[in-house]
């Protein structure tokens, strides 16, 4: 098998880690919400849904952080691009990859839970309402958000989870142990959520919420998933990016531009070189000073 059907290409072992991640991110993610929303809170609370985002994330990381970083975000891609730890060719291969894997992830939640939506919706998918179940693969916003509001929301959220994931994999700060990181980072998705989430749902991530929001339309909930709240659907995609750059370029102009870097070592034919020069200056030192003494 290994010799048969093992990928050789980096980029395609890379692309796929990044959708196998970002697939368990919305799986265990939008898994928790549905069954929150379809137990009618009887088996779930925000509470719940926060460690299911939470943990689904850590799990994507450990996924796919040995072959690819795991990303699982294009925020987060875009800014290892701008950091110079994520070669740009490669840049749409993993977005490409993260907006599959979070389709395909939504569908096998559809899937796990269908008997359930058409026990709760009587076969009628919605996005408002009060059956509606839009809401459990893709974001929309509170009552009281604007979309400017809601557009901060997503830049400061984002930023912050950039933020602190660079301090985490930062080698010249303190860091993570080695292996603990994907914890770390689902700490802070879980510090996110009980402090960010009111007012729509701290998404953050383009491909967690486009690539569930792709498959709703196409599923029963058809273009409404597009058209509500004034069109709100590109908030949780620009919003995001742009807070995963801003993110990186404050991390690096406050912290990692300040790291003191150790002087390079010198190859070992130099410093020979260096100590048959020191030999010569010691010799003929030597040599002057005879001269001297006999004259």
């Amino acid at each position: 098998m290994r010799q048969h059907c093992a990928i050789k290409h980096g980029i395609l072992k890379e692309f796929l880690a990044e959708f196998l991640g970002t697939f368990v991110l919305v799986l265990f993610g939008c898994g928790s919400v549905a069954q929150t929303v379809l137990s009618r809170n009887t088996l779930g609370e925000p509470l719940t849904v926060h460690i299911g985002f939470s943990v689904g994330l850590m799990m994507a990381a450990y996924v796919a952080g040995g072959v690819s970083g795991g990303h699982v975000n294009p925020a987060v891609s875009l800014a290892m691009v701008v950091l110079g730890k994520l070669k740009i060719w490669k840049f749409p291969f993993y977005v490409m990859a993260q907006f599959l894997g979070a389709f395909v992830g939504a569908a096998a939640v559809f899937g796990l839970y269908h008997d359930a939506f058409m026990d709760f919706t009587s076969g009628i998918l919605s996005v408002t309402g009060i059956n509606a179940t839009g809401h459990i693969f893709a974001s929309y916003p509170s009552r009281h958000l604007s979309i400017l509001g809601g557009f901060i929301d997503q830049v400061m959220g984002t930023g912050m989870l950039v933020l602190c994931i660079l301090a985490i994999i930062d080698g010249g700060n303190i860091g993570a142990p080695k292996g603990v990181e994907p914890l770390a980072i689902g700490l802070v998705i879980m510090a996110i959520g009980v402090s960010m989430g009111l007012n729509c749902g701290y998404p953050l991530n383009p491909a967690r919420d486009l690539g569930p929001r792709l498959f709703t339309a196409v599923a029963g909930w058809g273009m409404e998933v597009f058209s509500t709240a004034d069109h709100w659907w590109w908030i949780p995609v620009a919003g995001p990016m742009v807070g995963g750059l801003v993110a990186a370029l404050i991390y690096y102009l406050l912290i990692e531009l300040h790291h003191q870097r150790d002087e390079p070592e010198k190859p070992q034919e130099e410093e020979l070189e260096e100590e048959e020069d020191e030999d010569e200056e010691d010799i003929s030192l030597k040599d002057k000073y005879e001269m001297i003494t006999m004259s």
